[in-house]
């Protein structure tokens, strides 16, 4: 039975007369991905900062392994994992120098930082300095850093922005590994694909709110308006879309007994196609 790593409810935050959180409630459990996406501003980084112990909550109760976020400890700190834009590295430091630093205020023995930096592909630039470090090899180090004590609780805001497609593949790689070794991983992205790939659920944010709250293939089949097929066919330079019903299955079938049917895909929305059905606005 899984444990659940944070816990979150009727969480609202203020600040004068801005409402940036009003009244969310979520679970994540261990080895669970949760998604929190929107647009810039919609509250994401607010909450990570809560739950973190950055900030203050106005109202409502969050939980981060069983312990308010309001008192957590040194103990709480060493079980929680934190990426995100503000998460800086000692430039003059090497790789390897980088990570050593932080392996001694965790106790941890040198040979974590082999396997880490092993973990996430650094280990040939351990002696280069962060400075001399592309985004993508900074961004791999701060998640390095993030996961050297191995935590119970991961926290990545935004983790792949900005980077190249094979980088954001890597740390996507990173994360599912993660997930398999019983981590609760709390992701906020604005990228609804990077969300569908990894998340277990999703949480549509928008002015502080919930718009939806559920799996990512769930939220695409209840906005799922008219059922459709992406049809390739031999001999067809194009593909061709037909919606559901007996004309079209009879064509399938009749395609299926000739073999001139190359693919068929379904037409679900995508995930920021809900947000915008949801919310009325787009993602940047």
């Amino acid at each position: 039975m899984k444990t659940t790593a944070i816990q979150v409810t009727n969480l609202t935050k203020q600040f004068k007369t801005d409402v940036a959180l009003a009244g969310i409630s979520f679970q994540v459990q261990a080895g669970e991905v949760f998604g929190l996406l929107g647009p810039s501003g919609a509250g994401k980084t607010t909450t990570i900062k809560i739950l973190t112990g950055q900030l203050a909550p106005t109202n409502g109760l969050a939980e981060v392994l069983g312990q308010p976020v309001t008192n957590l400890t040194e103990k709480s700190y060493a079980q929680i994992g934190i990426v995100t834009h503000q998460s800086g590295l000692y430039d003059r430091l090497t790789v390897n120098q980088n990570l050593n630093y932080f392996a001694q205020l965790y106790q941890l023995k040198p040979a974590r930082v082999t396997t880490v930096l092993k973990h996430v592909g650094l280990e040939a630039d351990r002696n280069k300095r962060a400075s001399k470090l592309s985004q993508g090899m900074r961004q791999r180090l701060i998640l390095a850093r993030a996961i050297l004590h191995q935590p119970k609780v991961l926290f990545l805001d935004e983790p792949t922005s900005g980077l190249d497609p094979m980088t954001t593949q890597a740390i996507h790689g990173l994360i599912r590994d993660l997930q398999a070794h019983g981590t609760a991983i709390l992701l906020t992205t604005h990228n609804m694909a990077e969300a569908t790939a990894l998340c277990d659920q999703v949480a549509l944010l928008n002015n502080g709110h919930f718009a939806e709250l559920g799996t990512p293939q769930a939220l695409r089949l209840k906005y799922n308006r008219q059922i459709a097929f992406n049809i390739q066919l031999k001999m067809q330079p194009t593909a061709i879309t037909l919606t559901a019903g007996p004309q079209t299955t009879a064509k399938i079938n009749h395609w299926l007994t000739e073999q001139t049917l190359l693919s068929i895909h379904s037409c679900e929305p995508t995930l920021e196609d809900v947000f915008l059905t949801v919310t009325g606005r787009n993602l940047q």
